[in-house]
């Protein structure tokens, strides 16, 4: 296996039973939700490891070209159209790896919960979606479908029925609110249960939304960890 992407890991307790790999967003780096851990709350009796991606450096069309992290190009005020596909793709190859590597640390491939903020959202639902071994479920906040004409052909059986959570914020100008919709009602469409929630914020995560991630990951967490 191939060095994997470069990346940042925090555990919150010994012996992780679970590994949620989380994606920042378009000109963030993988330091941006660190601070999160500590406000999700877990309890000491489900210790996790949290991996946080770095996404690589390259020029991005829409901001003149400059050179910024990055899971993917974005070259249109509208983000759905013209969609970077190599560079969605070379992403997903990347977070399959991390997946890959969890596997040979012994954590079961369904105690692997991917998600990811806007740009890493879309690449948490592009990877989880067609990965394929079994996962935990997918947490997609701020964010939308990319390539999902793709999905129908390259969806897994094996994560036919994952968990997703999707959040988005009702005045966000970076991902429009009806852009997430369409996305939800695309998954609904390929027969996906979609938890939605939606929040009176921007293009960012608020406290009422930690607490509801807090609950849906021990929930998802605890379903898997706890059964016989």
């Amino acid at each position: 296996m191939t060095a994997p992407i470069q990346h940042i890991e925090l555990i919150t307790g010994n012996n992780p039973k679970g590994t949620v790999i989380w994606m920042h967003g378009l000109g963030a780096d993988c330091w941006d939700f660190v601070p999160i851990v500590k406000e999700l709350g877990l309890p000491e009796s489900l210790p996790l490891r949290f991996i946080f991606p770095q996404a690589p450096m390259r020029p991005i069309t829409i901001n003149n070209g400059h050179v910024m992290p990055g899971w993917y190009d974005i070259s249109m005020q509208d983000i759905a159209r013209k969609p970077d596909e190599a560079g969605v793709r070379e992403s997903q190859t990347a977070i399959d790896q991390l997946i890959e590597r969890e596997l040979t640390r012994d954590i079961a491939s369904d105690k692997i919960i991917l998600a990811g903020f806007s740009q890493g959202g879309a690449i948490a639902l592009q990877t989880g979606l067609r990965n394929k071994r079994e996962l935990g479920g997918i947490m997609a906040l701020s964010t939308y479908l990319t390539l999902g004409d793709s999905l129908a052909k390259e969806k897994t059986m094996a994560n036919a029925n994952i968990p997703i959570l999707m959040a988005h914020g009702t005045q966000d100008p970076i991902v429009p609110l009806a852009l997430a919709k369409s996305s939800r009602d695309a998954l609904a469409q390929q027969n996906y249960q979609v938890e939605w929630r939606e929040y009176p914020m921007q293009h960012s995560v608020c406290a009422d939304e930690v607490e509801v991630i807090s609950v849906w990951l021990q929930k998802r967490f605890q379903t898997k960890i706890l059964m016989p």
